[in-house]
């Protein structure tokens, strides 16, 4: 897919401003206060018209992101755009922005009469921080004050009203129940990454069809998962950035570093936090995040989510470190593993879920080299696909899965593929749960085939995760690059019991998939116990026992 970075907001291309909308816009802005700007000693490129020392910092960037939106015009003079998606790592002032961007619907160039300005967010808290925001620019000016009233007593609706055409500002929160009867002409959605279900979204957006020439900013950073209303409106935002989908109506700004970029190198930081040339956020507090998320799974993703606005897995807890794990992407054949012993796990299925049967081979030197088999029952597997976020046709057409006909899983195949593995390589254990697949165990044992009961109780279960984590963040994983094994490990979100240290493998959502994750922590775990416990007559080295 290509870049989706904003390069026209640097690259010194023309913005059409036929009618002079853009120039107004910006000038409005300039001409606010902010209690928190320092004019002072301002950089040359965020020189600002206002003399004032708390004149509002109108940075190049934002300049030329404001100008993208307000100068574009059909030929009728109604605006072009209709929707901007910003995406902005958080300390990019992206509030301060939006409620300057308000304030210019309020009572600015872009008032019309009764006209309903909203600023909605995921709770009433999270949409009081915009609203306080553009309170607190009015009350910076004695002249605004005089036009407006502001309604912001704790606990009840807050509201600022302009006197001259009764047009409102009003915070909302999508936790308050939808707001149907709105008519909104512009719309802040705050961190739409946090919001709980589409109640207010569905009011905002059947409100705001009512009306000609609205405008709707999604001002958020990034966010988790691929499912839900953030994900579904950042992958339209992407597309549409990438020149997949063309839409003028919709424009986004997506400041986010690429998924594989180097998260410690300073340069991809400024890239991806544009304020960071004029002092925000600091630049001593990433480097005091990058620190500490060096070796600790859980910081790394909330500095690669938060800081540099990379989208991220469903786990907010991840097991281990991924971008470790997809370093370990080797090449081994299976001649070169014929010879080495291999333990294999087996994650069997309910109903109509995914079983997964992993194996992995122990290297002389410690190394461990993983492969998963994902199998999917084969009816209705588009739609199973859009259930789970998974590819599964595309998968089954590369032979990346097996697909079962019918509703449900064939035990049948699966314990063919296990016989299959068994006649290949030398295979030690065969660890599965003897819950679920006593049948099972009792054939494969009848044909020789060395079954180990392995029950998925939190104590072994706790274990066999905390052995595949140090295998992986101890650089002993060996993997061909599997996408399906890794979307699964993507998924997996851990608990630790902070008395036994236990690590527990659940899933965030209940279409979330993790089975390859669990096979393959159950079969590395047998190859570690096994080689952990090996008996000392085993040993190559060791001629004999001496007894005085």
């Amino acid at each position: 897919m290509a870049s989706t970075f904003p390069e026209w907001i640097y690259d010194g291309s023309p913005i059409p401003d036929p009618l002079g909308h853009g120039e107004r816009a910006v000038e409005f802005l300039r001409r606010l206060r902010h209690p928190n700007a320092d004019n002072t000693n301002a950089a040359p490129a965020a020189a600002n018209t206002n003399s004032h020392p708390r004149a509002f910092q109108l940075c190049d960037w934002q300049e030329r992101i404001v100008r993208r939106i307000y100068g574009p015009r059909h030929a009728d003079g109604s605006r072009i755009v209709k929707t901007v998606f910003l995406m902005l790592p958080r300390g990019n002032r992206k509030t301060s922005l939006a409620a300057a961007l308000a304030l210019l619907h309020l009572f600015g160039p872009e008032t019309r009469p009764a006209g309903q300005v909203v600023f909605a967010a995921c709770d009433r808290e999270q949409a009081s921080i915009g609203f306080r925001e553009a309170a607190n620019i009015i009350r910076e000016d004695k002249r605004l004050m005089k036009a407006v009233t502001i309604r912001d007593a704790f606990n009840s609706k807050k509201q600022i009203t302009f006197g001259k055409n009764g047009s409102t500002l009003t915070a909302l929160a999508s936790d308050g129940g939808a707001a149907h009867g709105l008519t909104p002409s512009f719309t802040l959605i705050d961190e739409v990454h946090a919001w709980r279900g589409r109640d207010l979204w569905e009011a905002i957006k059947s409100g705001q069809a009512k009306l000609d020439d609205t405008l709707m900013v999604i001002a958020t950073t990034a966010g988790r998962g691929s499912e839900g209303l953030a994900a579904d409106q950042f992958d339209y935002a992407r597309r549409v950035a990438s020149g997949e989908i063309e839409n003028d109506e919709f424009l986004p700004v997506l400041f986010a570093a690429e998924p594989d970029a180097d998260w410690q190198d300073e340069a991809v930081w400024h890239r991806c936090n544009p304020g960071l040339a004029y002092g925000f956020p600091s630049l001593a507090g990433l480097r005091a995040l990058a620190k500490e998320a060096e070796g600790n799974p859980a910081e790394l993703a909330s500095f690669k989510q938060f800081n540099l606005n990379i989208w991220q897995a469903n786990s907010r807890d991840p097991l281990f470190d991924l971008d470790i794990y997809d370093q370990r992407a080797l090449e081994d054949g299976d001649a070169d593993l014929e010879t080495l012993p291999a333990y294999v796990g087996v994650d069997l299925s309910v109903s109509g879920d995914l079983t997964a049967v992993a194996i992995c081979f122990r290297h002389d030197d410690g190394q461990i080299t993983l492969r998963s088999r994902a199998f999917v029952p084969g009816e209705n597997l588009r739609q199973r696909g859009d259930r789970d976020g998974a590819p599964y046709e595309r998968w089954r057409d590369e032979g990346l899965i097996e697909v079962c006909p019918g509703p449900i899983i064939d035990n049948g195949m699966v314990e063919d593929h296990i016989r299959d593995l068994c006649a290949t390589f030398d295979v030690q254990e065969i660890a599965v749960d003897p819950h679920l697949a006593a049948l099972m165990m009792q054939r494969l044992h009848d044909d020789g085939l060395p079954v180990f009961g392995f029950p998925q109780r939190v104590l072994p279960m706790g274990v066999a995760a905390g052995q595949l984590e140090r295998i992986v963040t101890g650089r002993l994983i060996r993997h061909n690059g599997d996408p399906v094994m890794r979307q699964h490990f993507e998924n997996v979100v851990t608990s630790r019991n902070p008395t036994t240290g236990l690590v527990r493998m659940h899933k965030a959502r209940a279409n979330s998939r993790i089975d390859a994750a669990v096979a393959s922590a159950m079969a590395v775990s047998r190859a570690v116990s096994a080689h952990e416990t090996k008996s000392r007559y085993d040993d190559p080295d060791v001629a004999g026992l001496l007894i005085l």
